[in-house]
């Protein structure tokens, strides 16, 4: 790739004080627009270098390469970085599968021992019901 240097003084390019103010960083648009430029210019001197030495056509297909190459380059880090945020998204999804399925055991646990202990509760009144009867039944003798 052939890198031109802008006509434009850095203060312009970047803003006031070297692109780190709120406007400059905030606006999308002056981005999009220097990349606009640098292609335009990169274009520009590759188009040239081809026409002097080969046909109109081919000059074309290779600067329509070299945009498309550019444009995978600038990209690349914005599929890179949303690839991972994917991969983040389906361990999460998976942990929390996984994290459900252990709720729903632990429920599963309880409700069992909660049915155990009800049905243990009931055999011990019963049992207490007829000690009661049978206490009735027969009065204690002295």
């Amino acid at each position: 790739m052939t890198a031109i240097k802008s006509e434009r003084p850095a203060a312009t390019r970047l803003g006031a004080n070297g692109g780190n103010d709120a406007a400059s960083a905030s606006d999308p648009g002056s981005f999009e627009g220097e990349i606009r430029e640098f292609i335009r210019r990169d274009v520009a001197v590759v188009r040239r270098a081809q026409q002097q030495a080969e046909p109109v056509e081919p000059a074309q297909d290779a600067a329509a390469e070299h945009v498309n190459t550019l444009v995978r380059r600038v990209t690349g880090g914005s599929m890179e970085e949303i690839d991972r945020v994917i991969l983040e998204l389906q361990a999460i999804r998976d942990m929390l599968r996984n994290e459900g399925d252990r709720v729903t055991r632990e429920v599963s646990g309880f409700a069992s021992l909660n049915h155990a202990a009800i049905t243990s509760m009931r055999v011990i009144a019963d049992s207490l019901v007829q000690w009661k009867n049978g206490a009735v039944v027969r009065p204690q003798k002295n």
